[in-house]
């Protein structure tokens, strides 16, 4: 399971540097546009490529168990929809954001040879989230009076909140997984967690028919089996961790893991401002969309979008992790051309599969919700909203990168600056002032 190369020689540096030597620089100043670009693409691509696929699978549970909702009946598609999109997406985005502290500080470490410390950054992050997964549980737990005050329906409030409860056990899988995401990561160890979403995600759609169609357990089964699948996939990396897998970053629990730990807090829940204010959007567009008329109907539209989205989505964040990490290389050695240069080569592609995806919109607009759901209104609702939907996929493929560049930059606070300047200044208001006072509905949210 392992890759190749120097990503898996503990004694090799996390950025390599090694391409920005003087002698390097006239070599490239020698070579042609297109072979300067091949180049870049295979340095970039080989973050990119692991990440895309990892990606995907993880998000293609989600997307899942939400089809296999859908064709139980609209209200279950909406239960789902708000259980996953608001409730469990609201821990997702918080924790996921936190657990990126790692990034910066397992990569320090690594880079600068101190191995053990990634063990220990890794159990201090466990630590701090699991604290915090304890203190989110009562959003889980009261659910369905917190999505009542909130507006939602009350037979949707209801079922979402039964499903939230059983979502606890994947609550707490955040806790673990992520981390170990990021300590891997770290290492460039991508075709690890990449394999192990694969066995996940296999072993998710096998079980999501067998539970669905072939015992009957309906939503109980559909939301049981993404607890399980998502578990499968902590276990794996868990197990790849400390069986053997990474014999010189991690030398077995420390003591050393429980101090330090308000400084890891503090650095924690910085890092994890900009994409929480960024995840947290999307989740207030579901409920203000739960307060629309024809409420069930709405929410269901509105999240096969923004599924269909946010499916599409992890490629643009799979660039958003390779772009970081090639301008920061080419930053740290100094080299700020470069650096410019990898910044138009991964914007440039990550355009172009956006352009393919928002061209496959626009051809089956009025097929595209057929994964979810058949119900006729529903199918009406998605197509209406297919045009934007194209046209956020599109936007969509550049964004992310940029936000990327400037974390490979280390203009972090700027981003979410801007976050919350576009999102909550602009695009919140925005949206209840035109679905109404306006009355134009759901299509404002999308």
């Amino acid at each position: 399971m392992a890759s190749n190369g120097s990503a898996e020689d503990p004694s090799a540096p996390l950025l390599d540097y090694s391409s920005s030597t003087p002698k390097d620089e006239d070599e490239q100043q020698n070579q042609t546009l297109s072979m300067k670009v091949w180049i870049e693409s295979k340095k970039l691509w080989r973050v990119v490529g692991p990440a895309i696929f990892s990606r995907i699978a993880a998000y293609s549970m989600f997307v899942i168990t939400l089809a296999f909702a859908g064709h139980l009946g609209d209200l279950e598609l909406a239960a789902m929809s708000i259980a996953t999109t608001v409730v469990l997406g609201f821990s997702f985005g918080l924790l996921l954001g936190m657990a990126s502290a790692l990034e910066t500080l397992c990569g320090q470490a690594f880079g600068a040879k101190n191995y053990n410390m990634l063990g220990v950054y890794l159990q201090r992050s466990w630590i701090v989230l699991f604290s915090c997964c304890v203190l989110l549980s009562p959003v889980f737990i009261f659910a369905t009076p917190i999505l009542k005050l909130l507006g939602q329906p009350s037979d949707v409030a209801e079922l979402s909140g039964f499903v939230a409860k059983m979502f606890i056990p994947i609550h707490f899988s955040f806790a673990f997984q992520f981390p170990l995401q990021r300590f891997l990561q770290s290492q460039l160890k991508n075709s690890v967690i990449a394999l192990v979403t694969m066995v996940a995600l296999l072993v998710h759609v096998a079980l999501s028919w067998l539970v669905v169609y072939g015992f009957k357990f309906g939503l109980v089964g559909t939301a049981m089996t993404l607890n399980f699948s998502w578990w499968v996939i902590v276990f794996g990396l868990f197990g790849y961790t400390v069986f053997g897998g990474c014999p010189h970053t991690w030398t077995g629990y420390s003591i050393e893991a429980f101090s330090g730990l308000w400084e890891f807090l503090k650095l924690s829940a910085s890092s994890g401002v900009m994409l929480c204010l960024e995840n947290w959007y999307y989740r207030i567009l579901v409920v203000m969309t739960g307060n629309l008329e024809n409420a069930e109907i709405a929410v269901d539209a509105l999240s096969i979008c923004m599924n269909i989205n946010g499916w599409e989505l992890m490629i643009p964040l799979a660039f958003f992790a390779g772009a970081g990490v090639r301008v920061a290389n080419e930053l740290g050695a100094g080299n700020g051309k470069a650096a410019k240069f990898s910044t138009v080569v991964s914007v440039t592609t990550s355009l172009v599969i956006g352009l393919f995806f928002w061209t496959l919109i626009m051809i089956f607009h009025n097929k595209i919700a057929l994964i979810f759901s058949t119900s006729t209104p529903v199918l009406e609702a998605v197509n209406d909203l297919s045009i934007l939907l194209a046209f956020t996929i599109l936007l969509n493929s550049v964004q992310p990168v940029l936000s990327g560049v400037a974390v490979g930059s280390g203009w972090q606070s700027y981003v979410a600056y801007v976050n919350i300047g576009c999102y909550y200044v602009v695009g919140v208001p925005l949206g209840i002032i035109m679905g109404w006072v306006f009355n134009l509905g759901v299509k404002i949210n999308a």
